[in-house]
């Protein structure tokens, strides 16, 4: 009968351990005895239908008896318990009683109160106006007693530093001598007049920390919390900022717009009107020094200049700025000149000590980089500091000694080069100028970025305030008059950020002016106007698009310029400055030439400055410093460019040495020019000059077209020239003549020997050409073609070696400079990124630098000359070789005794070439000689075959005079370094075959005729059997 689930209805019952058989009991209870609507008819059903009803009766009378013993102990357990519940029961009965009894004993006293009060209410109000009155005498005694000690605590917060706490409690404090109440107060007088002359004290120490701060020399400014530690950062007491020490301080930061804060002091005002104690500023520092670390977390951001200021709207701004610890400090600088009413004031100060203060800092940039480049040449070495004056000059001493010595590539340049060795694009002198005018702008960028933080929060507070900008907070609380059509440069006495930006860019315009020599006259005398305006505290009215803020006018005295003396550049004009920025100690006094290495640093400094800019004020033209850049190297800089590199080329290219080979016939050839490659010392003056002005486009990418299109014309100008010697050279000689003709253009376009001359990749192949039936053919036109040409003048040939040897240099050189145009090509690329990159914002856009086709077509024009100089070359070998062979037609070959010793013609044949192959070996290759002397022994064996059919006899030593005429030759031949010497003998041999068979008797003749029928052409072995050989007999039917 019992179930699990009545077990779980029991469990819990406080029933002891030791009576555990009443838990056992329970659990064989039926659960129907348990459920909340029991039913017993069931339970009487069964007890009368059960067999043993006395049994079903005794057992629930113990289960009966269980569940009493049960019962027994749960109210044992439980008694407790239910009498406490009794006793509070009771108890909150007798408490409810007693409050009823007393609320109404309270209403009671209540309505007698009541009727009370109405008696007397006339009374009690003359109490509490007179406790009103008294409260606000109080309140007026710890005023007056506080404000006679405000000037001593402004005194002690100005030598603290904090600024803007001493201008808060002096705005406060003048706030309450307005007062109705204080005015009469004639001790108060001195304490106002005292009041009055802090404010001029405040107001000279907030304009000098702000000067200070504007050029970066205070100590909150970027550069000197730059050289501080992280740790070393001063903040307040309890790590003021610790949230903004990551924070990059050169970085401007732009969060001031919407922010006028000119209710700096209203929580001040509020205090004195509410009544509170001026002395509660000194309770509130004091209590400041004793904070707990719950409290810490409020202040946590807190600049140290701010830690005793008084908490405001501009305090919770600073807490949630973003910005650096620099730019906090000057918009809390700029916030006090708004509260002192000051702004105009200060903004006239700051123009008039604009212009000066960056001259002085452009000076000490520049002082600073010399003894910084001092510094550096004494830590590297004893090599002249080629940055200094001194050491530039001695250092173009050195080369210019050892120029002329002619031991140096230099020598080349020192002559042809219209500047020195130090102001070429990649000279020390160019590096110099970049590197000084870079950190010079560096510096520069540093302080307009403050002059545009500061330039742009009093121009929005101007905008947002109007006139009571200048109007100290006392007077503002009473009377605010703005005026919306007030210009902004007034409120601010004529400083701005146009202003600023016109200012600097007119001093670096003149710092670069005394670079190059320039003299900015007009630029002086609108200083001195300004100045003057400024004196006479007359703001300077300027328009909102800044059109008239950045205007530049220069005149430039221009000095003669010469190659020689003057190094190529501009003097100090008569009339200029006598007070400069100091360059003269890191640069010498070079000129015009440096204007190349101003460019690109000038061109950055616009860039940034651009990104610098606030989004409204870049409609405003700040690229003047570009402008005048671009307008002076367009005007004057590339002008001079074209006309002295002009005259270096022509220079170059006339005088008499200019196309005269100029080494020694001992020395080897050389590919290389570093190993003396003797290029002709006019082509090799031009690659110089063409390469240095190329130097100059990657100075100024702008103009890359402009100097590359020079550097074409002048190299057809060097090309012409060219053509002009080779001209004077082979002009009226039959081998150029020869080369004009169609037929012979043709026959040496389909030499092989030609094909690979004219392709340069195939080079290394030259001259191990393969002899094959088509190649031979073509050489058997060229030599019938040559000689048919008999009889051969000497004075038709170029008989001067010196003029061969000019050929062939003249060759080399073209061959030189047409690889080094196309190697510009390769290497003279497109603007770089950073280019791209400046130029991309500006609103000119740059034509393009890339090397034009006209260039490259140039190169092939120089290519095809030198292949033309090589042919004619070929040719001269070729004719000279008929020259001297030809004295065997119209003679007789019947010798007597056996010559030890080739003709003489063969001996003057061979002692030309081998004469002429070793004065050509200093000038060409000797692939190029393969090819001059490679046609000579194809024209040799063909014009001794043909020589046989005008001979008139011959005898067998004749035939051996011949054959040594052809050993004296090959070996003539063979000597010649890299020529083909088994074709040499091939051909040759094939001569000795041929003369040999005028041994044999008419039958062995035939018979070899017979077997080598296609050794020789048929006319040639007929003139085999028609030369008159003595001894030999051939049959009349023979021919």
């Amino acid at each position: 009968m019992s179930s699990g689930r009545s077990r779980g209805i029991f469990d819990g019952l406080p029933i002891p351990a030791d009576k555990s058989y009443l838990k056992e009991g329970l659990s064989r209870i039926d659960e129907s005895w348990a459920a909340a609507r029991f039913d017993s008819l069931p339970h009487v059903v069964h007890i009368l239908t059960s067999r043993d009803r006395e049994g079903e009766v005794q057992f629930l009378k113990e289960q009966s008896d269980l569940i009493e013993d049960v019962v027994d102990e749960v109210v044992h357990a439980y008694h407790h318990g239910f009498n406490k519940a009794i006793q509070n029961y009771s108890q909150i009965l007798r408490l409810f009683s007693e409050s009823a009894e007393s609320i109404s004993t309270l209403k009671v006293d209540m309505a007698e109160a009541r009727k009370l009060l109405g008696s007397r209410n006339k009374q009690l109000h003359q109490l509490w106006y007179r406790s009103l009155t008294l409260r606000h005498i109080l309140s007026l005694l710890d005023q007056i007693e506080g404000v006679a000690k405000v000037p001593s605590r402004i005194e002690k917060l100005i030598a603290e530093k904090q600024l803007y706490a001493a201008v808060q409690l002096h705005v406060q404090s003048m706030l309450m001598l307005e007062r109705e109440g204080l005015q009469v107060v004639g001790a108060l007088q001195d304490v106002r007049s005292e009041l009055g002359k802090l404010r001029g004290v405040l107001f000279y120490k907030i304009l000098e920390e702000l000067h200070s701060h504007l050029y970066n020399k205070g100590g909150y400014s970027s550069s000197t919390l730059n050289m501080l530690d992280g740790d070393e950062i001063p903040t307040t007491a309890i790590g003021g900022a610790v949230g903004n020490t990551g924070q990059p301080f050169s970085r401007r930061t732009r969060s001031i717009k919407g922010e006028g804060n000119f209710g700096a002091g209203s929580s001040l005002l509020s205090s004195v009107d509410g009544g509170s104690s001026i002395d509660g500023h000194d309770d509130e520092s004091g209590a400041a020094d004793g904070l707990t670390k719950d409290s810490k977390s409020s202040l946590r951001d807190v600049p140290a200049w701010l830690s005793s200021a008084t908490p405001d709207e501009f305090l919770e701004t600073i807490k949630k700025s973003e910005a650096s610890l620099a730019v906090k400090y000057l918009r809390t600088l700029v916030e006090c000149l708004c509260m002192l009413g000051k702004v105009a004031a200060a903004g006239a100060i700051l123009c008039q000590r604009l212009r000066p203060t960056i001259h002085d800092a452009i000076t000490a940039e520049i002082k600073v980089y010399s003894e910084h480049a001092t510094k550096a040449r004494i830590t590297q070495g004893t090599k002249p500091d080629l940055i200094s004056s001194k050491g530039l000059l001695e250092s173009f001493k050195m080369l210019k000694h050892k120029n002329k010595n002619g031991s140096s590539l230099n020598g080349t340049q020192q002559i042809v080069s219209p500047i020195s060795p130090l102001m070429t694009p990649t000279g020390q002198a160019q590096r110099a100028v970049s590197e000084l005018l870079a950190s010079v702008l560096s510096s520069i960028i540093h302080i307009l970025e403050n002059h545009f933080i500061v330039g742009e929060l009093l121009e929005t507070k101007t905008l947002a305030h109007g006139d009571s900008i200048n109007t100290p907070k006392a007077s503002a609380a009473a009377e605010v008059n703005w005026n919306p059509d007030s210009e902004s440069s007034q409120a601010t006495g004529g400083y701005s950020v146009t202003f600023s930006l016109s200012v600097v860019q007119s001093e670096c315009q003149q710092l670069i002016c005394e670079i190059l020599r320039a003299t900015p006259e007009a630029a002086t005398a609108d200083a001195a106007v300004q100045t003057a305006r400024l004196a006479n505290k007359a703001p300077v009215k300027e328009t909102r698009d800044g059109s008239d803020g950045l205007s530049f006018a220069f005149r430039i005295t221009e000095a003669s310029v010469s190659v020689q003396n003057e190094a190529q550049g501009w003097k100090r004009g008569a009339n200029a400055q006598q007070e400069g920025y100091g360059t003269a100690s890191v640069l010498p006094d070079l000129g015009i030439y440096l204007a190349a290495s101003v460019y690109r640093p000038v061109l950055e400094f616009t860039d940034k400055i651009r990104s610098l800019l606030p989004e409204k004020y870049s409609q405003i033209g700040n690229d003047g410093l570009l402008a005048f850049s671009e307008n002076f190297l367009k005007d004057h800089f590339l002008p001079a460019i074209f006309v002295d590199y002009r005259k270096c080329v022509q220079q170059a290219i006339s005088t008499p040495a200019a196309f005269r080979p100029r080494v020694q016939a001992t020395s080897m050839y050389s590919p290389f020019i570093e190993k003396g490659r003797p290029v002709l010392q006019g082509l090799l003056a031009v690659d110089f000059l063409a390469k240095e002005v190329l130097g100059w486009a990657q100075l100024m990418p702008k103009y890359a077209s402009e100097l590359v299109e020079f550097v074409r014309t002048i190299l057809e100008r060097t090309y012409d020239r060219c053509r002009t010697s080779y001209t004077e050279v082979v002009l009226e000689r039959q081998s150029y003549k020869l080369l004009g003709r169609s037929d012979m253009e043709n026959l040496m376009r389909l030499d092989p020997a030609s094909a690979l001359l004219e392709n340069a990749s195939d080079e290394q192949n030259f001259g191990h050409n393969v002899l094959n039936a088509e190649s031979l053919e073509i050489e058997m036109q060229i030599s019938d073609l040559l000689w048919s040409l008999r009889p051969i003048k000497q004075e038709n040939l170029i008989h001067d070696d010196q003029k061969l040897i000019l050929l062939a240099s003249l060759s080399d050189s073209l061959e030189y400079l047409a690889d080094s145009i196309e190697r510009l090509g390769e290497s003279f690329v497109c603007p770089t990124s950073l280019d791209d990159k400046l130029h991309n914002h500006h609103r000119h856009t740059r034509s393009s630098s890339a090397i034009p086709k006209s260039l490259l077509t140039l190169a092939n024009e120089y290519r095809k000359l030198a292949i033309d100089c090589l042919k004619v070359l070929r040719l001269e070998m070729k004719l000279v070789t008929i020259f001297h062979l030809q004295e065997m037609t119209n003679r007789e070959y019947l010798e007597d005794q056996d010559a030890d010793e080739p003709d003489d013609f063969i001996i003057s044949l061979t002692s030309l070439i081998t004469c002429r192959d070793e004065e050509m070996a200093p000038f060409i290759s000797e692939l190029k000689r393969n090819y001059i002397f490679g046609g000579i022994s194809s024209v040799a064996a063909n014009a001794l075959i043909k020589a046989l059919a005008e001979i008139k006899s011959i005898n067998l030593l004749g035939v051996q005079q011949i054959c040594r005429n052809s050993i004296a030759l090959e070996q003539a031949l063979a000597a010649i370094p890299s020529m083909d010497s088994d074709a040499i003998q091939q051909r040759l041999d094939r001569v000795r075959t041929y003369y040999e068979l005028l041994n044999l008797p008419f039958e062995a003749l035939h018979a070899y005729m017979t077997e080598h029928e296609y050794l020789f052409s048929s006319k040639e072995y007929t003139t085999l059997l028609k030369v008159n050989v003595p001894g030999r007999e051939i049959p009349r039917d023979a021919f």
